[in-house]
Protein backbone atom coordinates (compact mmCIF):
# COMPACT_ATOMS: atom_id res chain seq x y z
CA UNK A 1 0.00 0.00 0.00
CA UNK A 2 0.90 3.87 -0.47
CA UNK A 3 3.37 4.81 2.66
CA UNK A 4 2.60 8.32 4.47
CA UNK A 5 3.50 11.66 2.50
CA UNK A 6 3.92 14.89 3.24
CA UNK A 7 1.10 16.62 0.57
CA UNK A 8 2.55 19.00 -2.46
CA UNK A 9 3.88 22.17 -1.20
CA UNK A 10 1.50 25.26 -2.05
CA UNK A 11 4.48 26.93 -2.89
CA UNK A 12 4.25 24.97 -6.30
CA UNK A 13 2.65 25.47 -9.29
CA UNK A 14 -0.21 23.21 -10.46
CA UNK A 15 -0.57 22.22 -14.01
CA UNK A 16 -4.31 21.03 -15.44
CA UNK A 17 -4.36 20.12 -19.04
CA UNK A 18 -7.89 20.34 -20.45
CA UNK A 19 -10.20 22.97 -19.90
CA UNK A 20 -13.30 21.40 -20.17
CA UNK A 21 -15.80 21.48 -17.18
CA UNK A 22 -13.83 18.25 -15.25
CA UNK A 23 -10.38 20.00 -15.82
CA UNK A 24 -12.14 23.50 -15.38
CA UNK A 25 -12.82 22.27 -11.88
CA UNK A 26 -10.10 20.41 -10.56
CA UNK A 27 -7.99 23.87 -11.60
CA UNK A 28 -10.76 25.88 -9.19
CA UNK A 29 -10.12 23.29 -6.23
CA UNK A 30 -6.42 23.66 -6.89
CA UNK A 31 -6.40 27.27 -6.98
CA UNK A 32 -8.73 27.61 -3.95
CA UNK A 33 -6.50 25.50 -2.30
CA UNK A 34 -3.41 27.90 -2.39
CA UNK A 35 -1.80 27.11 -5.44
CA UNK A 36 -0.46 28.88 -8.99
CA UNK A 37 -2.75 26.74 -11.71
CA UNK A 38 -1.61 27.06 -15.02
CA UNK A 39 -4.92 25.57 -17.45
CA UNK A 40 -3.58 24.60 -20.63
CA UNK A 41 -5.51 23.02 -23.36
CA UNK A 42 -5.19 22.19 -27.37
CA UNK A 43 -8.31 24.13 -28.39
CA UNK A 44 -7.59 27.90 -29.15
CA UNK A 45 -8.90 30.15 -26.50
CA UNK A 46 -10.55 27.30 -24.27
CA UNK A 47 -8.44 27.86 -21.73
CA UNK A 48 -8.43 31.32 -21.26
CA UNK A 49 -12.20 31.22 -21.71
CA UNK A 50 -12.23 28.91 -19.21
CA UNK A 51 -10.05 30.96 -16.14
CA UNK A 52 -12.42 33.80 -17.80
CA UNK A 53 -15.25 31.77 -16.78
CA UNK A 54 -14.20 30.64 -13.37
CA UNK A 55 -13.16 33.92 -12.17
CA UNK A 56 -16.66 35.02 -13.03
CA UNK A 57 -18.06 31.91 -10.93
CA UNK A 58 -15.58 33.13 -8.16
CA UNK A 59 -16.84 37.20 -8.03
CA UNK A 60 -20.65 35.07 -8.15
CA UNK A 61 -19.47 32.98 -4.71
CA UNK A 62 -18.54 36.61 -3.01
CA UNK A 63 -21.47 38.27 -4.16
CA UNK A 64 -23.62 35.44 -2.56
CA UNK A 65 -21.00 35.63 1.13
CA UNK A 66 -19.41 32.40 0.08
CA UNK A 67 -15.95 34.17 -0.48
CA UNK A 68 -14.68 37.40 0.74
CA UNK A 69 -13.99 39.62 -2.28
CA UNK A 70 -10.10 39.82 -1.86
CA UNK A 71 -10.03 35.41 -1.66
CA UNK A 72 -11.94 35.91 -4.87
CA UNK A 73 -10.22 38.08 -6.24
CA UNK A 74 -6.59 36.27 -5.25
CA UNK A 75 -8.29 32.84 -6.49
CA UNK A 76 -8.89 34.19 -9.91
CA UNK A 77 -5.57 35.67 -10.04
CA UNK A 78 -3.42 32.51 -9.46
CA UNK A 79 -5.80 31.02 -12.35
CA UNK A 80 -3.07 31.37 -15.54
CA UNK A 81 -3.75 30.27 -19.08
CA UNK A 82 -0.99 28.33 -20.81
CA UNK A 83 -0.05 29.08 -24.14
CA UNK A 84 0.95 25.38 -24.52
CA UNK A 85 2.29 22.51 -22.58
CA UNK A 86 6.11 24.01 -22.25
CA UNK A 87 4.71 26.03 -19.78
CA UNK A 88 3.98 23.85 -17.67
CA UNK A 89 8.10 23.51 -16.77
CA UNK A 90 7.94 24.12 -13.06
CA UNK A 91 4.88 22.45 -12.15
CA UNK A 92 5.44 20.23 -9.18
CA UNK A 93 1.81 18.15 -9.95
CA UNK A 94 0.15 17.89 -13.40
CA UNK A 95 -3.22 16.53 -13.59
CA UNK A 96 -4.48 15.45 -17.23
CA UNK A 97 -8.46 15.53 -17.72
CA UNK A 98 -8.86 15.00 -21.61
CA UNK A 99 -10.35 12.58 -23.88
CA UNK A 100 -10.29 9.18 -22.39
CA UNK A 101 -8.04 7.55 -24.97
CA UNK A 102 -5.50 5.42 -24.35
CA UNK A 103 -3.12 6.46 -27.15
CA UNK A 104 -4.38 10.36 -26.68
CA UNK A 105 -3.13 10.72 -23.16
CA UNK A 106 0.20 8.16 -23.50
CA UNK A 107 1.24 10.92 -25.96
CA UNK A 108 0.62 13.80 -23.72
CA UNK A 109 2.67 12.21 -20.75
CA UNK A 110 5.45 11.13 -23.29
CA UNK A 111 5.81 14.46 -24.04
CA UNK A 112 5.66 15.84 -20.20
CA UNK A 113 8.25 13.58 -19.29
CA UNK A 114 10.26 15.65 -21.66
CA UNK A 115 9.16 18.98 -20.21
CA UNK A 116 9.26 18.36 -16.14
CA UNK A 117 11.47 18.08 -13.72
CA UNK A 118 12.43 14.34 -12.65
CA UNK A 119 10.78 14.89 -9.12
CA UNK A 120 6.85 15.92 -10.65
CA UNK A 121 4.12 14.35 -10.20
CA UNK A 122 1.74 13.22 -13.67
CA UNK A 123 -1.70 12.54 -12.89
CA UNK A 124 -4.69 10.96 -14.65
CA UNK A 125 -8.13 11.73 -14.04
CA UNK A 126 -9.38 9.09 -16.39
CA UNK A 127 -12.13 6.97 -14.74
CA UNK A 128 -11.30 3.94 -16.94
CA UNK A 129 -8.62 3.28 -18.49
CA UNK A 130 -5.58 1.85 -16.96
CA UNK A 131 -2.56 3.38 -14.87
CA UNK A 132 -0.81 0.44 -15.84
CA UNK A 133 -0.82 0.78 -19.25
CA UNK A 134 -0.84 4.44 -19.46
CA UNK A 135 2.58 4.65 -17.57
CA UNK A 136 4.06 1.20 -19.58
CA UNK A 137 6.16 3.65 -22.38
CA UNK A 138 6.97 6.76 -19.62
CA UNK A 139 10.87 6.34 -18.66
CA UNK A 140 9.73 6.85 -15.42
CA UNK A 141 6.41 5.33 -15.12
CA UNK A 142 6.90 5.54 -10.76
CA UNK A 143 5.40 8.76 -10.85
CA UNK A 144 2.25 8.61 -12.78
CA UNK A 145 -0.48 7.98 -10.83
CA UNK A 146 -4.51 7.94 -11.23
CA UNK A 147 -6.29 11.08 -9.73
CA UNK A 148 -10.01 10.79 -10.45
CA UNK A 149 -12.22 12.95 -9.33
CA UNK A 150 -15.79 13.06 -9.52
CA UNK A 151 -17.94 15.68 -10.93
CA UNK A 152 -18.72 18.53 -10.40
CA UNK A 153 -15.00 18.70 -9.23
CA UNK A 154 -15.00 21.46 -6.77
CA UNK A 155 -18.46 20.19 -4.83
CA UNK A 156 -17.52 16.28 -5.09
CA UNK A 157 -15.87 15.50 -2.00
CA UNK A 158 -14.23 11.80 -3.54
CA UNK A 159 -10.94 11.69 -4.74
CA UNK A 160 -9.58 7.90 -6.03
CA UNK A 161 -6.15 7.77 -5.98
CA UNK A 162 -5.32 5.06 -8.07
CA UNK A 163 -1.69 2.73 -8.26
CA UNK A 164 -0.78 1.15 -10.98
CA UNK A 165 2.13 -1.56 -10.60
CA UNK A 166 4.78 0.45 -11.06
CA UNK A 167 3.64 3.49 -9.47
CA UNK A 168 5.81 4.57 -6.60
CA UNK A 169 3.91 4.30 -2.97
CA UNK A 170 5.81 7.77 -1.98
CA UNK A 171 3.82 9.48 -5.26
CA UNK A 172 0.61 7.75 -4.34
CA UNK A 173 1.07 9.34 -0.75
CA UNK A 174 1.60 12.96 -1.66
CA UNK A 175 -1.25 12.75 -3.94
CA UNK A 176 -3.36 11.07 -1.28
CA UNK A 177 -2.51 13.85 1.23
CA UNK A 178 -2.56 16.76 -1.29
CA UNK A 179 -6.16 15.89 -1.95
CA UNK A 180 -6.73 15.55 1.91
CA UNK A 181 -5.77 19.78 1.83
CA UNK A 182 -7.65 20.51 -0.96
CA UNK A 183 -10.37 19.62 1.52
CA UNK A 184 -10.94 16.52 -0.55
CA UNK A 185 -11.76 12.80 0.78
CA UNK A 186 -9.23 10.95 -1.02
CA UNK A 187 -9.41 6.73 -1.00
CA UNK A 188 -6.46 4.63 -2.43
CA UNK A 189 -7.38 2.11 -5.15
CA UNK A 190 -5.88 -0.58 -6.94
CA UNK A 191 -5.52 -0.60 -10.62
CA UNK A 192 -8.88 -2.39 -11.45
CA UNK A 193 -11.24 -2.33 -14.10
CA UNK A 194 -14.05 0.63 -12.85
CA UNK A 195 -11.88 1.29 -9.60
CA UNK A 196 -13.98 1.71 -6.73
CA UNK A 197 -17.36 3.61 -7.54
CA UNK A 198 -17.87 2.32 -10.70
CA UNK A 199 -17.30 -1.36 -9.79
CA UNK A 200 -19.16 -1.12 -6.53
CA UNK A 201 -22.47 0.77 -8.11
CA UNK A 202 -22.85 -1.80 -10.83
CA UNK A 203 -25.78 -3.69 -8.73
CA UNK A 204 -27.27 -0.12 -8.38
CA UNK A 205 -28.05 0.02 -11.58
CA UNK A 206 -27.72 -3.66 -13.00
CA UNK A 207 -30.61 -5.07 -10.22
CA UNK A 208 -32.91 -1.99 -11.16
CA UNK A 209 -33.03 -2.81 -15.23
CA UNK A 210 -33.36 -6.76 -13.84
CA UNK A 211 -36.26 -5.54 -11.81
CA UNK A 212 -37.61 -3.71 -14.33
CA UNK A 213 -37.29 -7.01 -17.17
CA UNK A 214 -38.87 -9.35 -14.53
CA UNK A 215 -41.62 -6.72 -14.19
CA UNK A 216 -41.18 -6.03 -10.47
CA UNK A 217 -42.94 -2.67 -10.92
CA UNK A 218 -43.04 0.60 -12.97
CA UNK A 219 -39.72 2.55 -12.84
CA UNK A 220 -41.36 5.01 -11.06
CA UNK A 221 -42.45 2.90 -8.12
CA UNK A 222 -38.78 0.92 -7.97
CA UNK A 223 -37.48 4.49 -8.30
CA UNK A 224 -39.65 5.78 -5.53
CA UNK A 225 -38.62 2.34 -3.23
CA UNK A 226 -35.18 3.56 -3.40
CA UNK A 227 -35.19 7.40 -2.41
CA UNK A 228 -38.21 6.83 0.31
CA UNK A 229 -37.24 3.51 1.84
CA UNK A 230 -33.31 3.17 1.18
CA UNK A 231 -32.34 6.59 1.44
CA UNK A 232 -30.77 7.49 -1.73
CA UNK A 233 -30.55 10.65 -3.20
CA UNK A 234 -32.42 9.65 -6.28
CA UNK A 235 -33.38 6.29 -7.84
CA UNK A 236 -31.39 4.43 -10.30
CA UNK A 237 -33.87 5.41 -13.66
CA UNK A 238 -33.67 8.71 -12.31
CA UNK A 239 -29.68 8.74 -12.22
CA UNK A 240 -29.53 7.18 -15.30
CA UNK A 241 -31.35 9.45 -17.43
CA UNK A 242 -29.54 12.20 -15.41
CA UNK A 243 -26.07 10.27 -16.37
CA UNK A 244 -27.34 9.92 -19.83
CA UNK A 245 -28.55 6.14 -20.47
CA UNK A 246 -25.93 6.33 -23.28
CA UNK A 247 -22.89 7.27 -20.85
CA UNK A 248 -24.06 4.59 -17.68
CA UNK A 249 -24.73 1.78 -21.09
CA UNK A 250 -21.30 2.21 -22.15
CA UNK A 251 -19.26 2.09 -18.09
CA UNK A 252 -21.62 -1.23 -17.59
CA UNK A 253 -20.13 -2.87 -20.89
CA UNK A 254 -16.55 -1.30 -20.11
CA UNK A 255 -16.66 -3.48 -16.51
CA UNK A 256 -18.02 -5.97 -18.01
CA UNK A 257 -15.69 -6.69 -20.70
CA UNK A 258 -12.80 -5.81 -18.63
CA UNK A 259 -13.69 -8.48 -15.97
CA UNK A 260 -13.89 -10.68 -19.05
CA UNK A 261 -17.94 -11.06 -19.34
CA UNK A 262 -18.44 -11.74 -15.65
CA UNK A 263 -22.34 -12.31 -15.24
CA UNK A 264 -21.89 -10.41 -12.20
CA UNK A 265 -21.71 -7.33 -14.31
CA UNK A 266 -24.12 -8.04 -17.29
CA UNK A 267 -25.61 -5.15 -18.99
CA UNK A 268 -29.01 -5.21 -19.69
CA UNK A 269 -30.34 -5.35 -22.91
CA UNK A 270 -33.63 -2.87 -22.38
CA UNK A 271 -31.18 -0.26 -21.37
CA UNK A 272 -29.41 -0.95 -25.11
CA UNK A 273 -32.79 -0.70 -26.34
CA UNK A 274 -32.90 2.63 -25.07
CA UNK A 275 -29.76 3.45 -26.35
CA UNK A 276 -30.39 2.28 -29.91
CA UNK A 277 -33.81 4.25 -29.90
CA UNK A 278 -31.78 7.43 -28.85
CA UNK A 279 -33.96 7.76 -25.62
CA UNK A 280 -31.16 9.18 -23.71
CA UNK A 281 -32.33 10.58 -20.64
CA UNK A 282 -32.83 14.21 -19.47
CA UNK A 283 -30.04 15.37 -22.61
CA UNK A 284 -32.16 13.66 -25.33
CA UNK A 285 -35.69 15.15 -23.86
CA UNK A 286 -36.89 11.11 -22.74
CA UNK A 287 -35.02 8.19 -21.61
CA UNK A 288 -36.88 5.98 -18.77
CA UNK A 289 -39.03 9.22 -18.35
CA UNK A 290 -40.41 11.62 -20.24
CA UNK A 291 -38.38 14.66 -19.86
CA UNK A 292 -40.06 17.03 -22.73
CA UNK A 293 -41.60 20.49 -21.31
CA UNK A 294 -44.37 20.39 -19.66
CA UNK A 295 -44.43 16.39 -19.24
CA UNK A 296 -46.04 14.81 -16.13
CA UNK A 297 -44.04 12.67 -13.89
CA UNK A 298 -45.18 9.22 -13.49
CA UNK A 299 -46.58 8.18 -9.66
CA UNK A 300 -45.55 5.13 -7.56
CA UNK A 301 -48.12 2.48 -7.58
CA UNK A 302 -49.52 3.33 -4.32
CA UNK A 303 -52.01 0.51 -2.40
CA UNK A 304 -55.09 1.67 -1.28
CA UNK A 305 -56.05 2.44 2.60
CA UNK A 306 -56.47 -1.26 4.10
CA UNK A 307 -57.43 -1.45 8.18
CA UNK A 308 -55.46 -0.43 10.70
CA UNK A 309 -55.03 -3.40 13.13
CA UNK A 310 -55.73 -3.56 17.09
CA UNK A 311 -52.75 -6.05 17.57
CA UNK A 312 -49.78 -7.43 16.48
CA UNK A 313 -47.66 -10.44 17.45
CA UNK A 314 -43.90 -10.15 16.98
CA UNK A 315 -42.08 -13.34 17.48
CA UNK A 316 -38.04 -13.05 17.52
CA UNK A 317 -38.50 -9.92 15.45
CA UNK A 318 -34.94 -8.32 15.86
CA UNK A 319 -32.51 -6.57 13.50
CA UNK A 320 -33.29 -2.87 11.40
CA UNK A 321 -37.31 -4.78 11.68
CA UNK A 322 -37.85 -4.06 15.22
CA UNK A 323 -38.22 -0.55 14.83
CA UNK A 324 -41.68 -1.25 13.76
CA UNK A 325 -42.83 -2.15 17.13
CA UNK A 326 -42.11 1.00 18.69
CA UNK A 327 -43.71 2.45 15.72
CA UNK A 328 -46.90 0.53 16.03
CA UNK A 329 -46.74 1.08 20.06
CA UNK A 330 -46.73 4.84 19.09
CA UNK A 331 -49.56 4.40 16.66
CA UNK A 332 -51.81 3.08 19.27
CA UNK A 333 -51.58 -0.85 17.84
CA UNK A 334 -51.64 -3.29 21.09
CA UNK A 335 -47.98 -4.54 20.57
CA UNK A 336 -47.17 -8.19 22.01
CA UNK A 337 -43.23 -9.61 22.65
CA UNK A 338 -41.98 -12.79 21.78
CA UNK A 339 -38.19 -13.27 22.12
CA UNK A 340 -38.40 -16.87 20.76
CA UNK A 341 -39.56 -17.04 17.13
CA UNK A 342 -38.28 -16.90 13.55
CA UNK A 343 -38.58 -13.45 13.34
CA UNK A 344 -42.08 -12.20 12.23
CA UNK A 345 -45.07 -10.18 12.82
CA UNK A 346 -48.68 -12.03 13.33
CA UNK A 347 -51.29 -9.97 12.66
CA UNK A 348 -55.20 -9.98 11.01
CA UNK A 349 -54.64 -13.95 9.88
CA UNK A 350 -51.48 -13.61 8.17
CA UNK A 351 -48.03 -13.14 8.40
CA UNK A 352 -45.15 -10.31 7.69
CA UNK A 353 -41.64 -11.22 7.55
CA UNK A 354 -38.58 -8.75 6.41
CA UNK A 355 -37.30 -10.29 3.06
CA UNK A 356 -34.17 -12.92 3.29
CA UNK A 357 -34.05 -13.73 -0.50
CA UNK A 358 -36.82 -16.01 -0.70
CA UNK A 359 -40.31 -15.32 -2.30
CA UNK A 360 -43.71 -14.81 -0.40
CA UNK A 361 -44.88 -17.85 -2.38
CA UNK A 362 -41.61 -19.92 -0.48
CA UNK A 363 -42.50 -19.11 2.91
CA UNK A 364 -46.02 -19.08 2.22
CA UNK A 365 -45.78 -22.93 0.99
CA UNK A 366 -42.82 -23.87 3.53
CA UNK A 367 -45.08 -22.59 6.97
CA UNK A 368 -48.76 -23.20 5.60
CA UNK A 369 -49.73 -19.78 6.59
CA UNK A 370 -49.87 -16.74 4.15
CA UNK A 371 -46.60 -14.96 4.68
CA UNK A 372 -46.20 -11.09 3.32
CA UNK A 373 -42.50 -9.97 2.75
CA UNK A 374 -41.47 -6.43 3.48
CA UNK A 375 -38.88 -4.50 1.78
CA UNK A 376 -35.65 -3.24 4.15
CA UNK A 377 -35.19 0.33 4.57
CA UNK A 378 -32.55 2.18 5.64
CA UNK A 379 -34.55 3.74 8.55
CA UNK A 380 -37.54 2.10 8.96
CA UNK A 381 -38.81 5.46 11.37
CA UNK A 382 -37.82 7.60 8.71
CA UNK A 383 -39.11 5.72 5.69
CA UNK A 384 -42.31 7.50 4.01
CA UNK A 385 -42.97 4.64 1.81
CA UNK A 386 -42.29 0.43 2.34
CA UNK A 387 -42.48 -2.12 -0.53
CA UNK A 388 -44.79 -5.28 0.32
CA UNK A 389 -44.68 -8.40 -2.06
CA UNK A 390 -47.29 -11.05 -1.90
CA UNK A 391 -47.82 -14.86 -2.56
CA UNK A 392 -49.62 -15.33 -5.79
CA UNK A 393 -52.74 -16.75 -3.80
CA UNK A 394 -53.09 -13.80 -1.09
CA UNK A 395 -56.30 -12.38 -1.32
CA UNK A 396 -57.54 -8.66 -1.37
CA UNK A 397 -58.23 -8.40 2.17
CA UNK A 398 -54.68 -9.96 3.13
CA UNK A 399 -53.10 -7.42 0.87
CA UNK A 400 -55.03 -4.86 2.59
CA UNK A 401 -54.57 -6.09 6.14
CA UNK A 402 -50.84 -6.06 5.30
CA UNK A 403 -51.28 -2.83 3.52
CA UNK A 404 -52.66 -1.09 6.62
CA UNK A 405 -50.31 -2.12 9.09
CA UNK A 406 -47.65 -0.29 7.97
CA UNK A 407 -50.14 2.88 6.67
CA UNK A 408 -51.20 2.97 10.26
CA UNK A 409 -47.42 3.58 11.10
CA UNK A 410 -47.79 6.75 8.31
CA UNK A 411 -45.73 5.05 5.33
CA UNK A 412 -47.20 4.57 1.97
CA UNK A 413 -47.42 1.08 0.40
CA UNK A 414 -46.30 -0.32 -2.89
CA UNK A 415 -46.73 -3.49 -3.68
CA UNK A 416 -44.19 -5.09 -6.29
CA UNK A 417 -43.61 -8.42 -8.13
CA UNK A 418 -42.96 -11.17 -5.80
CA UNK A 419 -39.18 -11.66 -6.83
CA UNK A 420 -36.22 -12.74 -4.65
CA UNK A 421 -34.90 -9.62 -2.44
CA UNK A 422 -37.41 -7.42 -3.57
CA UNK A 423 -36.27 -3.90 -4.26
CA UNK A 424 -34.20 -2.23 -1.58
CA UNK A 425 -32.57 -5.61 0.45
CA UNK A 426 -31.55 -6.96 -3.46
CA UNK A 427 -29.78 -3.91 -4.28
CA UNK A 428 -28.31 -3.28 -0.52
CA UNK A 429 -27.09 -6.62 -0.27
CA UNK A 430 -25.33 -6.77 -3.91
CA UNK A 431 -23.70 -3.55 -3.02
CA UNK A 432 -22.38 -5.20 -0.02
CA UNK A 433 -21.22 -8.14 -2.14
CA UNK A 434 -19.70 -5.99 -4.35
CA UNK A 435 -17.81 -4.06 -1.79
CA UNK A 436 -17.10 -6.96 0.16
CA UNK A 437 -15.02 -8.66 -3.30
CA UNK A 438 -13.30 -5.11 -3.78
CA UNK A 439 -11.99 -5.67 -0.33
CA UNK A 440 -11.10 -9.00 -0.41
CA UNK A 441 -9.49 -8.63 -4.04
CA UNK A 442 -7.76 -5.99 -2.20
CA UNK A 443 -8.87 -3.16 -4.59
CA UNK A 444 -9.39 -1.13 -1.64
CA UNK A 445 -10.09 -1.67 2.85
CA UNK A 446 -13.39 -1.29 3.77
CA UNK A 447 -13.09 2.25 4.91
CA UNK A 448 -11.65 3.89 1.93
CA UNK A 449 -14.74 1.29 0.18
CA UNK A 450 -17.57 2.68 2.31
CA UNK A 451 -15.71 6.29 2.12
CA UNK A 452 -16.00 6.30 -1.86
CA UNK A 453 -19.76 4.48 -1.99
CA UNK A 454 -20.90 8.05 0.58
CA UNK A 455 -18.63 10.63 -1.25
CA UNK A 456 -18.41 9.88 -4.57
CA UNK A 457 -22.06 9.01 -5.59
CA UNK A 458 -23.87 10.16 -2.08
CA UNK A 459 -25.06 6.55 -0.99
CA UNK A 460 -26.90 7.27 2.55
CA UNK A 461 -24.34 4.45 3.74
CA UNK A 462 -21.61 2.35 2.84
CA UNK A 463 -22.53 -0.66 1.80
CA UNK A 464 -20.33 -2.82 3.77
CA UNK A 465 -21.44 -0.50 7.61
CA UNK A 466 -24.77 -0.95 6.48
CA UNK A 467 -24.59 -4.93 5.91
CA UNK A 468 -23.04 -5.08 9.24
CA UNK A 469 -25.50 -2.49 11.00
CA UNK A 470 -28.29 -5.32 9.79
CA UNK A 471 -26.41 -8.26 10.00
CA UNK A 472 -24.47 -9.79 7.93
CA UNK A 473 -26.08 -13.30 8.29
CA UNK A 474 -29.25 -11.50 6.63
CA UNK A 475 -26.96 -10.26 3.66
CA UNK A 476 -25.43 -13.46 2.89
CA UNK A 477 -28.81 -15.54 3.29
CA UNK A 478 -30.41 -12.91 0.79
CA UNK A 479 -27.90 -13.55 -1.69
CA UNK A 480 -27.68 -17.08 -1.53
CA UNK A 481 -31.21 -17.74 -1.97
CA UNK A 482 -30.71 -15.21 -5.11
CA UNK A 483 -28.55 -17.69 -6.16
CA UNK A 484 -30.58 -20.85 -5.47
CA UNK A 485 -33.60 -19.06 -6.84
CA UNK A 486 -32.35 -17.94 -10.04
CA UNK A 487 -28.90 -20.81 -10.56
CA UNK A 488 -27.20 -17.75 -12.35
CA UNK A 489 -23.24 -16.84 -11.17
CA UNK A 490 -24.22 -13.51 -10.94
CA UNK A 491 -25.57 -13.54 -7.30
CA UNK A 492 -22.68 -15.50 -5.81
CA UNK A 493 -21.57 -14.69 -2.68
CA UNK A 494 -18.20 -13.26 -2.32
CA UNK A 495 -16.12 -15.07 -0.43
CA UNK A 496 -14.97 -11.56 1.41
CA UNK A 497 -18.68 -11.40 2.40
CA UNK A 498 -18.82 -14.46 4.29
CA UNK A 499 -15.52 -13.88 5.81
CA UNK A 500 -17.04 -11.37 7.90
CA UNK A 501 -20.02 -13.28 8.34
CA UNK A 502 -17.63 -16.30 10.16
CA UNK A 503 -15.58 -12.93 11.77
CA UNK A 504 -19.09 -12.17 13.78
CA UNK A 505 -21.03 -15.37 13.53
CA UNK A 506 -23.40 -14.37 15.59
CA UNK A 507 -24.27 -11.24 13.95
CA UNK A 508 -27.82 -10.93 13.98
CA UNK A 509 -30.79 -11.45 11.49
Amino acid sequence: MPVHSSALSRELPVGVVGAGTMGAGIAQVAAMAGHSVRLVDAREGAAESAVQGLRQRLARMAERGRLAPEEAAAIGARLIPAGGLAELAGCGLVIEAIVEDMKVKRELFGELETILAADAILATNTSSLSITAMAAHLERPGRLVGMHFFNPAPLMALVEVVSGLATDPTVAGTVFETARLWGKAPVHAANTPGFIVNRVARPFYGEAFRLLAEQAGLPATIDALMRESGGFRMGPFELTDLIGQDVNAAVSRSVFEAYDYDPRYRPSLFQRELVDAGRLGRKSGRGIYDHAEGATKPEPATAAAGPKPQRIVAEGLRGPAEALLDLATAAGIEVERREQGPGLIRLDGIVLALTDGETADEHTARTGEPVLLFDLALDYGAATRIGLAAPLRASDAQRAAAAGFFQALGKSVSFVGDLPGMVVMRTVAMLANEAAEAVHTGVADAQGVDTAMRKGVNYPAGPLAWAERMGTRRIVETIDHMARAYGEDRYRCSLGLRRLLWQTPHSGR
